[in-house]
């Protein structure tokens, strides 16, 4: 059965602070936890008013810290805004203190605008042409040190941190399938290449030392409430906050609004349905047969959930209903 894991933004709603997101951030991750979800991964963006996960590592450090089982990992580190170095040295810090717990993902997108990428300080000219040698060279520096080797990744070199490569395009497939590595595909806000991107990364693939067939994990927003009602009024706070983003008005998570897309105008109405096409939205039966369906549609081995919810409890119940329908479908299979 495809396995469930978590997706934080650590999301910073209207009215509090990043202090409250990050508890909610571990304390979320405890139930996770609790319910046996496989991992619990943070996002790297920047100057993003509504995310409290930019300095990624440091958030990571914060949960595994504070849990004791669950894999801790990065979805993802943006490797263009980083010297692979430095990225070994910090997951290599994590790994020793996390044994065994700790995944990295790694995105070729600055996750922000361009100015906040320039203010990043990363040679911009070469960062995302680069990035296959980026990936290239961050892991060599988590293989055992050679013998006359000048530059070392301490702590790093000789750990076990598994590599995946995130994606929304193309082209994270084709290099996800030639490095022989874990794909993780953002269908949750970027589904239109979905179907030729999970082609691509199958059919290509190329057996590594850490993979020796194709694993593909796929964003999804689950969004479940008891009720259908409930949890198309949830859901209204990520379509809020997506029309804000695209137009240009980046905030903190706002509150449901009733009834919130009879009033968008038709472009706004298009774009929410394009980007945000891989939902599941709704009571825990709809759940069970949404997940069922998606699964089924695109034979994902993991789903990584993501529920932008305003309510931190509503968020915990969503992911509670979730694995109960999970469960649910287990037992069926």
């Amino acid at each position: 059965m495809t396995e469930l894991s978590v997706l934080d933004l650590s999301p910073i709603v209207e009215g509090s602070n990043a202090s409250q997101s990050l508890a909610n951030s571990l304390d979320l991750a405890r139930h996770a936890e609790r319910l046996g979800y496989k991992r619990y991964w943070l996002a790297e963006h920047h100057n993003m008013p509504g995310i409290a996960s930019a300095a990624t590592s440091v958030v990571i450090a914060h949960v595994a810290g504070g849990t004791r089982t669950i894999r801790v990992g990065a979805g993802g580190i943006m490797l263009p805004n980083h010297a692979p170095l430095v990225i070994a040295e910090q997951f290599g810090t994590l790994a020793a203190l996390f044994p065994g717990r700790i995944d990295l993902g790694l995105g070729r997108a600055p996750g922000t605008d361009m100015n906040t990428a320039r203010a990043l300080r990363r040679n911009l000219e070469a960062g995302a042409d680069n990035f296959p040698q980026d990936v290239v060279e961050l892991m060599g520096y988590f293989l055992p040190a050679e013998e006359g080797q000048r530059i070392r990744a301490v702590p790093g070199e000789g750990q076990n941190v598994p590599i995946w490569i995130l994606g929304s395009s193309l082209y994270g497939a084709q290099l996800a399938a030639m490095l022989g590595l874990p794909y993780a595909f953002a269908s949750h806000f970027a589904p239109a290449e979905l179907d030729h991107a999970l082609d691509i990364y199958r059919s290509r693939f190329q057996p590594s030392e850490q993979l020796d067939k194709p694993h593909v994990m796929l964003g999804l927003n689950v969004f479940a409430a008891p009720t259908d009602a409930e949890a198309r009024l949830l859901f209204t706070s990520l379509q809020q906050a997506f029309v804000n983003l695209r137009t240009g008005r980046p905030g903190r998570l706002p509150p449901p609004v009733e009834n919130y897309d009879r009033d968008l105008d038709p472009m706004a109405k298009t774009m929410l349905g394009q980007a945000l096409s891989c939902a599941v939205v709704g009571s825990p039966e709809t759940v069970r047969q949404g997940i069922d369906a998606f699964v089924r549609r695109t034979g994902a081995d993991e789903l990584m959930v993501t529920a932008q919810i305003f309510d931190h409890a509503a968020r915990v119940r969503s992911f509670e209903i979730l694995a109960e329908a999970h469960k649910s479908l287990s037992q069926a299979a």
